[in-house]
């Protein structure tokens, strides 16, 4: 490289050094520039890849939702005229089969009310007032198979009835049920927004506040017979009057939810007589018939008084099943038992149907109820009955209007009631599945 010697033979220019080393490091630059470039091109080219770059972090910033202070409490407020909606369940109607499942113990289950605390049951039901020892009946939960039966909640069941009427219509045992209600929901309500009316046949609770009322009509046959009041206590002088309900249905005239139930005044003996036309001449016109013969006529005639009445647009019509009776103590196993007395347990027999529920008369209501041109819900709450052989009144009761003396107590075989049941206690799990369908 002759051209960087500065030694030049005689006629060259002498370039000075400092140009030399000016343009040496110049060029020595630009190479090792050029080299580093195509190198990363390359290694950038061959390995590029999303997660091959650096991860960033977004710059922190302030939260704008910042916790509230200490002593700062944060809630969700519900206008008190907005009607609360339930969102804790999942409950299908048409989907939850209520009659299959089981009683589950739940030890911290409590009554949402005593018969202490709820001025409105009657001694008749009233077993922890009236000394009965045992509360365990109080703490079972009734759980189907493919469901949950939601809890009873007195907010939203006032708010279901808001401007409403809910009638129950049935004997003493639809009573009970529709005292359990009223239970259920009367501690909501203020003293001065709430009252009770009774009278021989009709009773009328009703809320103020919500405008709305909760009444029951005694109608043991649910269709007109000679025992309603006063109660003929032979039997066989009780006579139905299978065609005619029109004299009892003017008071059911116009409720939003109607609630019917009778079987157990049926159930008087194999055969029964029912009839056509007038009570005035007494039994001259009456006829003995099978008791499943005359339990379809009364229903027929009722389904007819539905449907020919109730607009199914503003009224919803409800039907019970039958209640059970546990009068027979070797339907479950225990043949020197004296009925239901000192049962404290229910049966865990899923299979178990005793002889105080007829099936014959179960089939009735259904066939009935199939042919109706107004939809009418039925609430099975025979065979989870069946199996709470402990929770009925037994010898915790009164009779004729006076509690079971200590002599009548030690002889429950013949003064233990196993027909009703305890309130608090088994009617409040029917109220919870009317509620959950209402």
């Amino acid at each position: 490289m002759s051209f960087l010697n500065p030694n030049r033979g005689a006629g060259g220019t002498k370039i000075p050094l400092s140009i030399i080393v000016l343009v040496l490091c110049g060029f020595m630059f630009f190479i090792l520039l050029y080299t580093e470039r195509i190198s990363l091109m390359s290694s950038s080219s061959s390995s590029y890849s999303p997660s091959a770059l650096p991860k960033l972090k977004s710059c922190p910033r302030k939260d704008i939702s910042s916790k509230p202070k200490p002593k700062e409490k944060v809630r969700e407020e519900i206008p008190a005229n907005m009607e609360v909606v339930d969102d804790r369940f999942d409950f299908d109607p048409e989907e939850c089969n209520v009659a299959a499942g089981k009683w589950v113990y739940n030890s911290s289950v409590k009554p949402l009310y005593t018969d202490e605390s709820c001025p409105y049951v009657d001694r008749q039901f009233a077993c922890m007032k009236n000394e009965r020892p045992d509360t365990d009946y109080l703490r079972w939960e009734w759980q189907p198979d493919d469901c949950t039966i939601p809890r009873f909640s007195a907010k939203l069941a006032m708010n279901k009835l808001r401007g409403k009427r809910l009638l129950f219509v049935g004997d003493s045992l639809q009573r009970s049920q529709w005292e359990s209600f009223v239970c259920l929901v009367e501690s909501i309500i203020p003293e001065g927004e709430k009252s009770m009316e009774r009278s021989q046949k009709y009773f009328v609770f009703k809320a103020k506040e919500y405008n709305a009322s909760i009444e029951f009509y005694w109608a043991p046959y649910i269709v007109e017979s000679n025992t309603d009041l006063p109660v003929i206590l032979d039997l066989k002088k009780r006579i139905v009057k299978v065609d005619s309900v029109e004299d009892r249905a003017k008071f059911w005239e116009g409720a939003d939810f109607l609630v019917f139930n009778t079987y157990v005044w049926w159930m008087s003996g194999v055969r029964m007589k029912a009839l056509w036309g007038s009570f005035e001449n007494g039994e001259k016109g009456a006829e003995a018939l099978d008791t499943h013969v005359a339990y379809r006529l009364g229903l027929k005639t009722w389904a007819n008084w539905v449907d020919s009445t109730v607009d199914p647009n503003k009224t919803k019509v409800f039907f019970t099943t039958m209640s059970p009776t546990h009068s027979r103590s070797a339907d479950w196993g225990k043949p020197d038992g004296a009925k239901c007395f000192n049962e404290t347990e229910p049966i865990k027999d899923r299979n178990f149907w005793g002889t105080g529920s007829n099936k014959e008369m179960m089939k009735v209501v259904s066939s009935i109820v199939k042919h109706m041109t107004t939809h009418v819900t039925v609430i099975n709450i025979t065979q989870l009955s069946e199996y709470r052989i402990d929770a009925h009144t037994s010898v915790y009761t009164e009779t004729g209007g006076k509690l079971l003396t200590a002599e009548e107590r030690a002889d429950p075989m013949r003064h233990a009631d196993c027909i009703h049941w305890c309130l608090p206690g088994l009617p409040d799990t029917w109220n919870r599945i009317l509620l959950a369908h209402l």
